[in-house]
């Protein structure tokens, strides 16, 4: 797990990449290039192909299958890593670049502040509790 944590966190992703991560995210079967493009149009072939040997190459996708697209074989991708794996990696590796200026308790801080709902907040402090609980059972 921290192999692949090092290894999503000094991947920089463009808006396209991300386009292509959040369809296969999204997409419960594996995708072909044509496939892609057909859920967002305004990616090219060109576009999708290239970002899918750069995700091939950084092990954040797989193919998964080879499948007829038409008549024509054509391999079909599927992600290694999920969405929430992913988005979590990049907000510890942002937040340890920031970890001299801002507290881990201050970020908490200001997620709970985000939350409107205050029977949400109730439920996520307990969870924190929780969490806290288990994690100082887990470090003695």
């Amino acid at each position: 797990m921290k192999q692949k944590r090092k290894q999503i966190m000094n991947i920089n992703l463009t808006k396209r990449d991300m386009d292509v991560m959040n369809i296969l995210w999204d997409s419960e079967e594996p995708k072909t290039a044509a496939l892609i493009v057909k859920a967002k149009p305004e990616l090219t072939m060109n576009t999708v192909q290239a970002v899918l040997r750069k995700l091939l190459k950084n092990n954040l996708i797989e193919v998964a299958d080879i499948v007829y697209s038409g008549t024509v074989l054509t391999r079909s991708y599927k992600a290694m890593v999920t969405q929430e794996e992913f988005l979590l990696f990049k907000m510890t590796s942002e937040y340890q670049s920031l970890s001299k200026k801002v507290s881990k308790v201050s970020i908490l801080s200001a997620l709970l502040d985000t939350e409107e709902d205050p029977v949400q907040v109730k439920q996520d402090i307990e969870e924190i509790e929780e969490l806290i609980k288990n994690y100082g059972k887990k470090t003695s």
